[in-house]
């Protein structure tokens, strides 16, 4: 049984991570916080790690990828509805992140954007019909004559 999940991220600037990620209305918990790392609260049991590209690359033998160059993982998350993931989007350009454009497939809506660092987001919202019996049956009700 999964009880948290902890999303590690590298950054070349720390500080300006926290302010981004504080400025989209998260959490940083100190305990866990120093200069080399911030813990991150997303939700209950969702966590981000942030770690400087240095202090990150002492857990691995791996290259550390730039996530301004390349794609490592894209994180993605739900929210309640369309209204409250362009509300997510907007706090995220406004704490110094990067807009993609949105993703409309009427059964989901999903807006992308990046960290000052390029870490990918993901904030979404699925009908939650669609989400129950999935985006094909979903969109043959929507149909005329359906």
């Amino acid at each position: 049984m999964v009880t948290s999940i902890f999303v590690t991220l590298p950054t070349s600037d720390l500080e300006r991570a926290k302010k981004f990620y504080s400025g989209l209305g998260w959490k940083i918990n100190p305990l866990f916080t120093d200069e080399n790392a911030a813990s991150i609260v997303i939700d209950e049991n969702l966590f981000l790690m942030i770690l400087t590209r240095e202090y990150l690359g002492t857990f691995t033998d791996k290259p550390i990828v730039d996530p301004g160059t390349a794609l490592q993982t894209q994180t993605a998350f739900s929210r309640e509805s369309r209204e409250e993931v362009d509300a997510i989007l907007e706090k995220a350009v406004a704490a110094g992140g990067t807009a993609h454009e949105a993703q409309d497939y009427g059964f989901m809506y999903a807006r992308d954007f990046e960290d000052p660092d390029g870490n990918l987001f993901s904030a979404l919202w699925m009908d939650p019909v669609a989400a129950e019996i999935g985006p094909e049956a979903f969109m043959a009700k929507q149909e005329p004559g359906a």
